[in-house]
């Protein structure tokens, strides 16, 4: 019996030696990591290593200290606690998203709004105890959620968020920003191939091979985590969905998601399930998905118009999945229950 347990041993320890000596000669093809709140994982697959991997998630997490809205120990926090009182310096990321992003609200009618903080905080969509505010809590947030009171000192550096309770909340698109900058690191090694997946918000470099683009699905936006149902082949484009199944809970006998309009202080309410922006810039393609959502299909086909090279596919609560332009032709149905409305 002894003889049998030591051979057993044997057996196992030459097993364990082989799995490490595998693992220092293969190099690590992805990695995934929590951060922004979310899982998110890059693929470098031959190309990836380690020291890689550690270098990108270590910038995922500098950009997660500076942007996040839900930390207290953030820039953006700290942009928060000082409204109405001082302006506060800014770090060359805030500055770099904050102007972007108030021109999407100058576009948008203030659809996209960078000063939205008041009201997430006050839904709380996503987090342990959310519940639909009173009335009187809305109308109370609407009336600090003013993008226009947010001021820039470039000189400076620092913001200023004019009126006390203002709240910034980048959570549109800032991991739009993260992308790009983790492309760009990657770009810099010279690498030619990988996917960047925060969340959702996708990036692809290159192509899955020589002449042979990506495929990317469109998941089901009526469940969460559902099958894809609309297939399509990209390259060198970043890919980001906003739909209804993100984020959300259930009061009553109504489903209320994370998609709050700034006009109204509830959960968007309009023919959309979900809408996927392709853009190559990574933090266009995160700002547009949310703008789109909250606009509807009609006007964000006239509103895409300044936005040359970037597309996109709705897909409403009939089922309807519809396509600009670029697309048309070139995205695959998988799901019987849906259509394309051209």
């Amino acid at each position: 019996m002894n003889q049998l347990k030591s051979k057993f041993l044997l057996f196992f320890i030459l097993l364990f030696v082989a799995y490490l000596l595998a693992g220092c000669t293969q190099a690590p093809q992805a990695h995934t990591e929590f951060v922004f709140g979310t899982v998110c994982s890059i693929n470098l697959f031959k190309q990836g290593s380690d020291e890689r991997y550690q270098a990108l998630f270590m910038r995922l997490r500098e950009l997660d200290a500076i942007l996040s809205a839900n930390r207290d120990d953030s820039t953006i926090a700290k942009i928060n606690a000082a409204a109405g009182i001082t302006p506060v310096y800014a770090e060359k990321e805030i500055l770099d998203i904050l102007g972007p992003a108030l021109e999407f609200a100058e576009k948008s009618g203030g659809r996209f709004n960078p000063a939205i903080g008041p009201l997430v905080r006050l839904w709380n969509i996503g987090n342990e105890g959310a519940t639909v505010p009173k009335k009187s809590e809305i109308t109370n947030a609407l009336k600090i959620i003013d993008w226009r009171s947010i001021h820039i000192d470039h000189d400076l550096n620092t913001v200023f968020l004019e009126k006390v309770g203002m709240r910034l909340d980048l959570g549109a698109i800032a991991k739009g920003y993260a992308a790009n900058e983790a492309a760009k690191m990657i770009h810099n090694w010279g690498l030619q191939r990988g996917i960047i997946d925060l969340g959702g918000n996708i990036l692809v470099i290159g192509s899955k091979e020589p002449g042979k683009p990506w495929h990317i699905g469109i998941r089901n936006p009526e469940i969460s985590g559902g099958n894809s149902i609309v297939s399509l082949h990209v390259s060198n484009i970043s890919v980001v969905t906003s739909g209804v199944n993100e984020r959300f809970f259930i009061e009553g006998d109504k489903q209320y998601h994370h998609i709050l309009d700034p006009k109204t202080g509830y959960p968007a309410e309009n023919e959309l399930l979900s809408v996927s922006v392709l853009s190559a810039d990574s933090m266009v393609a995160d700002a547009l998905s949310t703008t789109l959502f909250l606009l509807g299909t009609k006007k964000s086909m006239s509103f895409l118009a300044e936005f040359p090279g970037v597309d996109a596919i709705f897909i409403d609560k009939a089922h309807a999945v519809r396509v600009t332009k670029g697309l048309q032709g070139s995205i695959q149905i998988l799901d019987p229950s849906f259509h394309q409305n051209y």
